[in-house]
């Protein structure tokens, strides 16, 4: 696993859409210098979805828990954040990067349909095909959704990709429907698309066991004074959003066309005990983690 030394002052974050990592996009451009670091983010910026007759698209258990993004498992990368349950299921198969706070991004997905859909609720889609990316959180969020409504066995998602690939795929009429993330969101609704379900859920952050704690320290202040940033001015930070996706849906998009309260951050927290339980619990029930895991072996908070 890559370290981070006191004489070692940058970091590598690994980052997929900026929304879940708004946080370290905007330390890494205003506030990491006042520590006296340097913030690097990756991107995986490759496509995930298999062909429908390949039996990982509607299968997790074939499916690796890193996915698509492995920076962070090949030691390529100090930092990695993801949903709660995608990082529970990381540690557990890779405890040398344990979750060491929550992470300040608190997400919004939700369950988008066609204009034309005879979809109209949430009830509606027993056994329809809905689009998330296996091991990530439009994964889990979306059964999570859905099973207040029908039985289990009449949930069907299927992986249809990351989230833009998530959402051609549903405007081409390959899925019935689709769980989506802003940028998306904001877009699907502009294009006449139906919201029917959506959630807010809590992530966390992932670091290399041999990170110094000095560094993380330094770097939990950036963050802190990104999110002040971030709460302070949220519209002004929109265009990292917009810019990462390609020009024909992006030049759809205005700062002005986003609800606000959709961008949600805080400051970091430790991981809970309470929350792990219920997080793990609850993924144990669905086959999506092994059933011998405790909170001492996949959690070392490193944030007071």
């Amino acid at each position: 696993m890559a370290t981070a030394t006191a004489t070692r002052t940058k970091l590598v974050i690994e980052s997929a859409e900026a929304v879940l990592g708004l946080h370290w996009f905007v330390a890494r451009d205003f506030t990491a210098k006042d520590e006296g670091l340097e913030f690097e983010i990756i991107t995986p910026g490759i496509k995930t979805k298999f062909d429908w007759n390949d039996p990982r698209s509607r299968d997790h258990h074939l499916v690796s828990s890193t996915n698509y993004q492995k920076a962070f498992e090949q030691g390529k990368a100090d930092i990695y954040r993801a949903c709660e349950w995608g990082q529970i299921r990381r540690s557990y198969d890779n405890p040398k990067g344990p979750i060491v706070a929550r992470r300040p991004a608190m997400v919004y997905q939700s369950i988008f349909v066609r204009p034309d859909s005879p979809v109209h609720a949430t009830i509606n889609l027993a056994n329809k095909t809905v689009g998330v990316q296996f091991h990530q959180g439009s994964h889990y969020s979306t059964l999570a959704m859905m099973e207040g409504f029908m039985p289990r066995e009449e949930i069907n998602v299927v992986h249809s990709g990351t989230v833009g690939e998530r959402y051609e795929a549903l405007m081409s009429g390959e899925t019935d429907a689709a769980t989506l993330m802003e940028p998306w969101v904001t877009l699907a609704h502009k294009n006449g698309c139906k919201e029917l379900i959506g959630t807010f859920y809590q992530g966390t952050e992932n670091a290399g066991a041999g990170l110094d704690p000095k560094i993380w320290e330094a770097a939990n202040r950036a963050v802190r004074k990104a999110v002040k940033l971030i709460n302070a001015d949220k519209k002004k930070y929109i265009h990292y959003m917009i810019e990462e996706i390609p020009h024909k849906y992006a030049s759809q998009l205005t700062p002005n066309d986003f609800y606000l309260p959709r961008l949600r951050y805080v400051d970091p927290a430790p991981y809970t005990q309470d929350e792990f339980q219920r997080a793990y619990n609850w993924m144990v029930t669905w086959d999506l983690v092994g059933a011998n895991a405790k909170y001492e072996g996949l959690v070392c908070n490193r944030v007071q």
